[in-house]
């Protein structure tokens, strides 16, 4: 009988062990993926941050002209390493064409940023404008992400991050 017994215990042993092990699995993979999300918002970051300030410490930027040559080398160089964009992408997916680069200047007399006025000569440092103040580098239309977990279908994540530089060039 106590041989009965104990092959009841480890019968039920493996039974709760079916159980749980589906569950632990899907937590794991889950933090797993929040680990990737972060890591894909964090390096997404940190590429608009190169862009700003590669673009905001240049000189003779026409920021008012989306093909400006200076933008589009910072723009490669943030998301490719070369100002050409020759090498591989550092960012699966992300391409220059869904960054938007803008400028903003500092209205001392109700203490605001706001967007810099391309009429004339606005802020075209490059025909004698006036700098801008900020160089603001985003993605509009957000990255997106989806993460994989088992038995859970889910929608993509769009990470919209965006960075604010201070302009340096002239």
């Amino acid at each position: 009988m106590m041989f009965i017994r104990k092959s009841r215990r480890n019968g039920n042993t493996v039974i709760e062990a079916a159980l749980f092990i589906p569950i632990l699995v899907t937590l794991l993979v889950s933090i797993e993926q929040l680990g990737k999300l972060t890591y894909t918002y964090y390096s997404i970051k940190k590429a608009l941050y190169t862009a700003g300030r590669y673009i905001g410490t240049q000189q003779g930027v026409n920021f008012c002209d989306a093909g400006d040559a200076t933008v589009v080398a910072g723009l490669n160089f943030a998301l490719t390493g070369t100002t050409d964009g020759s090498a591989n992408p550092l960012i699966t997916g992300l391409t220059p064409d869904m960054l938007l680069v803008s400028i903003e200047r500092y209205n001392a007399t109700d203490q605001s940023l706001g967007a810099c006025d391309c009429s004339n000569t606005g802020c075209d440092t490059s025909t004698g404008g006036s700098a801008p103040d900020f160089v603001e580098v985003s993605i509009p239309e957000g990255y997106a992400m989806r993460p994989i977990i088992p038995f859970l279908t889910l929608d993509p994540i769009l990470l919209k991050p965006q960075v604010k530089v201070p302009f340096t060039g002239t």
